[in-house]
C-alpha cells in the first residue's frame, strides 16, 4: 500500500463556477491517457471522502473528488435547490477544470441517485457507474407502505429519510456544510420522494454499472437510540429485510439492459462499505474502469 500511496500525485484547489468557489481534489490526473476514463466520486449525505479507496487503485487511474456547494471549501449557493441543479453544477465544475469525459461515476449512499441522474442528463459523457450501497430512489409509496406493514413497523423508509435529513440539518454538532447539504436534500424530498427521477429514461445500454449492496446489517446502537428517542416503532431486522429485498430488485431492474453490468451482495457489511473494505471496492472500481477502456 505504501508504494501505491507514493505513486499517487494529488492536487487540491478551488475554482469559480457560476460565481461560487468550489473545492476539489484530483489524483493522478497527470497520468491520464488521452481518451481514458476518469473516476468522478459523489459522496453521501453531508459530504465525505473516498480517500480510503485511492491507495488500492492502480497509479494510472485518474480520479476527481469535489465538495458540493456549502461543504468544505465550496461556497453555499441558494440556487442549488434540486438534484438536477446539483448534477448540472458538477458538470459545470468538470467543464471549468477542463476535465473531459469519459466519466466513470462512483456514488455512495445518496450519491447513488445523483450519479444515476447525471448519467441520464449526459449519457454520451458517461462510460460507467459504480453504486456503493446506494439509496433506493426507486421505492414507490405503495412498496413503502407494504414494507412498513409487513415488518410490523411504525415508520417507513421514505419517512425515515426525511427524519434523518431534518435531524442532520438541525444538529448544531455537525459542520455547517453537513447541515446545509442535509437541508438541501430535505427540500428536494419535500416536493416528493425523488420526484425528479420518476420519468427517467432507461439506463443507456452502453453504460455498464456495478452495484454493491450491504444487507442483513448489524443494527448499530445509534440506530436503536434514534428509534427509541423518536418513538419510530421500527423492528429493524424484518424492516431492513423488506427494504433490502426491494432495493436489490430495483437496482437489478435498473442495470438489466446495460452491457456487462453486475451486482454484488455483501451480507453483514456496514453502510460505509468503502471504509470497511476499501481494497474490495477499489478492485470493483478497477474492473469497471477496465471495462470502460474496452469500449
Amino acid at each position: 500500500m505504501a508504494i501505491s500511496v507514493q505513486a499517487q500525485k494529488s492536487h487540491s484547489g478551488t475554482v469559480s463556477v457560476n460565481g461560487k468557489m468550489m473545492g476539489f481534489k484530483t489524483v493522478n490526473i497527470e497520468n491520464r491517457k488521452n481518451g481514458a476514463p476518469i473516476l468522478v466520486f459523489e459522496s453521501g449525505l453531508g459530504g465525505g471522502t473516498f480517500d480510503p479507496v485511492l491507495p488500492f487503485l492502480p497509479p494510472d487511474i485518474a480520479s476527481f473528488q469535489y465538495e458540493r456547494n456549502g461543504i468544505g471549501q465550496s461556497e453555499p449557493d441558494s440556487t442549488i435547490i434540486s438534484d438536477s441543479r446539483l448534477v448540472e453544477r458538477l458538470h459545470s465544475l468538470l467543464s471549468a477544470l477542463a476535465i473531459k469525459p469519459p466519466y466513470l461515476l462512483v456514488g455512495h449512499s445518496i450519491g447513488g441517485p445523483y450519479i444515476r441522474l447525471f448519467a441520464s442528463k449526459y449519457p454520451e459523457e458517461v462510460c460507467g457507474l459504480v453504486f456503493s450501497d446506494p439509496t433506493d430512489f426507486m421505492l414507490s409509496d405503495e412498496e413503502d407502505e407494504n414494507a412498513k406493514r409487513n415488518s410490523g413497523s411504525g415508520t417507513g423508509y421514505r419517512q425515515l429519510s426525511s427524519i434523518i435529513m431534518k435531524t442532520m440539518s438541525n444538529n448544531t454538532e455537525f459542520a455547517d456544510g453537513t447541515r446545509a447539504d442535509a437541508a438541501r436534500a430535505l427540500s428536494a424530498l419535500s416536493k416528493g420522494y425523488f420526484s425528479e427521477y420518476r420519468d427517467l429514461p432507461r439506463l443507456d445500454r452502453n453504460i455498464g454499472a456495478t452495484v454493491i449492496i450491504s444487507y442483513n446489517k448489524h443494527i448499530e446502537r445509534p440506530d436503536e437510540e434514534m428509534n427509541e428517542k423518536l418513538k419510530l416503532g421500527i423492528n429493524f431486522k424484518p424492516w431492513w429485510k423488506e427494504y433490502d429485498d426491494l432495493r436489490i430488485l430495483h437496482y437489478a431492474d435498473l442495470i438489466k439492459d446495460s452491457d456487462g453490468s453486475k451486482m454484488l451482495l455483501l451480507p453483514k457489511y456496514s453502510h460505509g462499505i468503502y471504509y470497511q473494505d476499501p481494497e474490495r471496492v477499489a478492485k470493483l472500481i478497477s474492473e469497471r474502469y477496465n471495462a470502460c477502456l474496452k469500449k
